[in-house]
């Protein structure tokens, strides 16, 4: 995210705006797509409360929360766009914080891959996992990714 610190992204985080949501889809690509049509847009704040879920040791996927998220309030998915980035929103108001920390670190994109929009990239994500206890793996050789080896073994049930 650009200019991360004058960012007020605990206000961001408080903020609902309109949400929560469901909007009723009628284009038929999408609908298919995603496999529905009501589409739930979660506030950041449901985020942040699904993250704060998952002890140490343990991990979550962005694809978890969404599909928890729908299913908790009668959709058939959640917005991709807007979770993606309020994960983001909430990683980065922990992160301005000294106290109620969000174990941010622990969640993962959806096939186990570290997020590079976290606070410090990849490098602080992956020190705290591999503080947990996990294996972090790269895969490419020029765009390197990193991932949690085995992460399905470790993930929460919501």
């Amino acid at each position: 995210m650009e200019n991360e610190k004058k960012k007020d992204f605990n206000k961001m985080m408080k903020n609902n705006k309109d949400m929560p949501k469901i909007q009723i889809l009628k284009d038929e690509k999408m609908i298919k797509k995603y496999g529905g049509s009501k589409m739930f847009f979660a506030p950041p704040i449901y985020y942040n409360e699904l993250m704060k879920k998952v002890p140490k040791g343990k991990l979550i996927t962005i694809y978890q929360m969404r599909n928890y998220l729908a299913k908790e309030n009668n959709a058939d998915f959640t917005d991709p766009m807007t979770s993606g980035i309020f994960v983001n929103i909430v990683a980065w108001a922990s992160y301005q914080r000294n106290e109620d920390i969000t174990p941010y670190w622990r969640t993962l994109r959806s096939d186990g891959e570290l997020n590079n929009k976290y606070p410090e990239a990849i490098e602080l994500q992956k020190k705290l996992l591999e503080e947990e206890g996990h294996t972090i793996i790269t895969k490419g050789t020029k765009n390197k990714k990193y991932y949690v080896k085995d992460f399905e073994n470790s993930l929460i049930k919501l």
